[in-house]
């Protein structure tokens, strides 16, 4: 069966789909005078254009089997290092940044959410945090009112896990 959409090109010994055995014979010689020509021309993409030829499209993709001129990995993307986000390449902020460019904590929300609500009464997920007088007052008016106290460990350590409350130096905890 032959692509209706395709000139027949007798170079190429007839049809180019099809059931096998249906295509060229490969195993006798071919008219290469019929076979396309390579042109160093058009490979090379700096290449200065001819007099009374037009100018190559300077915003055309390399096609399959050319150099990429550019240099880059297919897809585009960076490498991965380490754990997820991690960059030794900066090293103000080897976690990463935010959206706004603030360099992530090296605490986690989990880690410091979870700690505040199951130990919450020691103020636990706040000594994590670095903040150590918040932690104490956590302790205090837990013991002084009997486990009422109670709400705000619990409160807080939802904010934690939601990233509202950042650690003692400012940064957002990361995730």
């Amino acid at each position: 069966m032959t692509d209706p959409y395709q000139q027949n090109n007798p170079g190429f010994g007839g049809p180019q789909y099809g059931p096998p055995g249906t295509g060229p014979d490969l195993n006798k010689p071919q008219d290469t005078a019929a076979l396309p020509q390579f042109d160093a021309q058009q490979s090379d993409p700096y290449a200065q254009p001819q007099f009374g030829q037009p100018p190559a499209d300077p915003y055309a993709q390399p096609q399959y089997g050319q150099p990429n001129p550019y240099g880059q990995q297919p897809g585009g993307y960076p490498p991965q290092y380490g754990p997820q986000g991690y960059n030794p390449n900066d090293p103000e902020a080897p976690y990463g940044r935010d959206q706004f460019g603030v360099p992530f904590s090296d605490k986690q929300k989990l880690v410091a959410g979870l700690l505040q609500i199951f130990l919450g009464a020691f103020g636990v997920g706040r000594f994590y945090t670095g903040y150590t007088g918040i932690a104490i007052a956590q302790i205090a008016v837990f013991w002084l009112t009997c486990g009422i106290g109670a709400i705000w460990t619990i409160i807080d350590g939802i904010l934690m896990l939601t990233g509202k409350v950042p650690d003692s130096e400012g940064r957002p905890l990361r995730e």
